[in-house]
């Protein structure tokens, strides 16, 4: 053998005694970050509570959104009345502007009235308005009537409501003619206030007169019309 063969050299001994400490070092840092790796899981629970801090947050402010409509529904609400009010009012004096007015009132008679508001006077009426001419009074329901006067200088017992029975204008009587002729379409009613030609779909209404303590007095006419010999439409 050669001198020193099979005998370690004192230096390498050494260096692997020095070396084992180093290498101790490196497995202690394995197993800790073994050890921290098993660990993290544990370590996410926050980010789970801090996931679910969102979710609360947003249901919470879902409640505070229904006061909010809430308030939204009631201003709607307000907003359709306030809108549907002047469309009822005007449907309501559209619908009742279409509507034949009634010629006669129930009840006892009502004084007729001239122009200025005062009672009319049969005598003094019949000499102001002779045949084959005729005026306006107020008469029943506040209506404009018609009194006729005869050629003997009386009255007739029947006065002629002067609202047009198709829209409801106040009728003329056409002297010349000797019939009424309504300027808004054409209708026309012969010299007792009969439909002769439409679109009026009914006579004039009547009502009758009487003379009480020497005023006109009307009254309504519920019998029988004599000019169609049917039952009065106006009642």
């Amino acid at each position: 053998h050669r001198p020193g063969q099979g005998q370690r050299s004192p230096k390498r001994i050494r260096r692997r005694s020095s070396s084992s400490p180093m290498l101790r070092f490196c497995l202690a840092l394995l197993a800790a970050s073994a050890s921290a790796l098993r660990v993290a899981p544990a370590a996410r629970a926050p980010t789970v509570q801090a996931a679910r801090a969102p979710a609360v947050a947003m249901a919470a402010a879902a409640d505070d959104f229904v006061p909010d409509m809430q308030r939204r529904t009631i201003m709607n609400l307000v907003l359709l009345g306030g809108a549907g009010v002047p469309v009822l009012w005007l449907a309501g004096g559209y619908i009742y502007f279409l509507v034949p007015p009634g010629g006669g009132g129930g009840g006892a008679g009502v004084t007729a009235r001239d122009a200025l508001g005062a009672d009319v006077m049969a005598a003094k009426w019949i000499a102001a308005n002779p045949y084959p001419g005729r005026a306006l009074v107020e008469g029943l329901k506040g209506d404009a009537h018609y009194l006729i006067v005869k050629e003997d200088k009386t009255l007739y017992d029947f006065a002629i409501n002067a609202v047009c029975t198709h829209l409801g204008c106040v009728v003329p009587f056409n002297r010349a003619q000797l019939k009424y002729i309504c300027p808004c379409h054409g209708s026309q009613y012969d010299f007792n206030g009969k439909v002769i030609r439409g679109p009026a779909p009914l006579s004039l209404a009547l009502a009758h007169v009487n003379d009480v303590d020497g005023k006109v007095v009307l009254s309504p006419w519920t019998e029988t019309d004599f000019r169609t010999d049917l039952a009065p439409w106006w009642k």
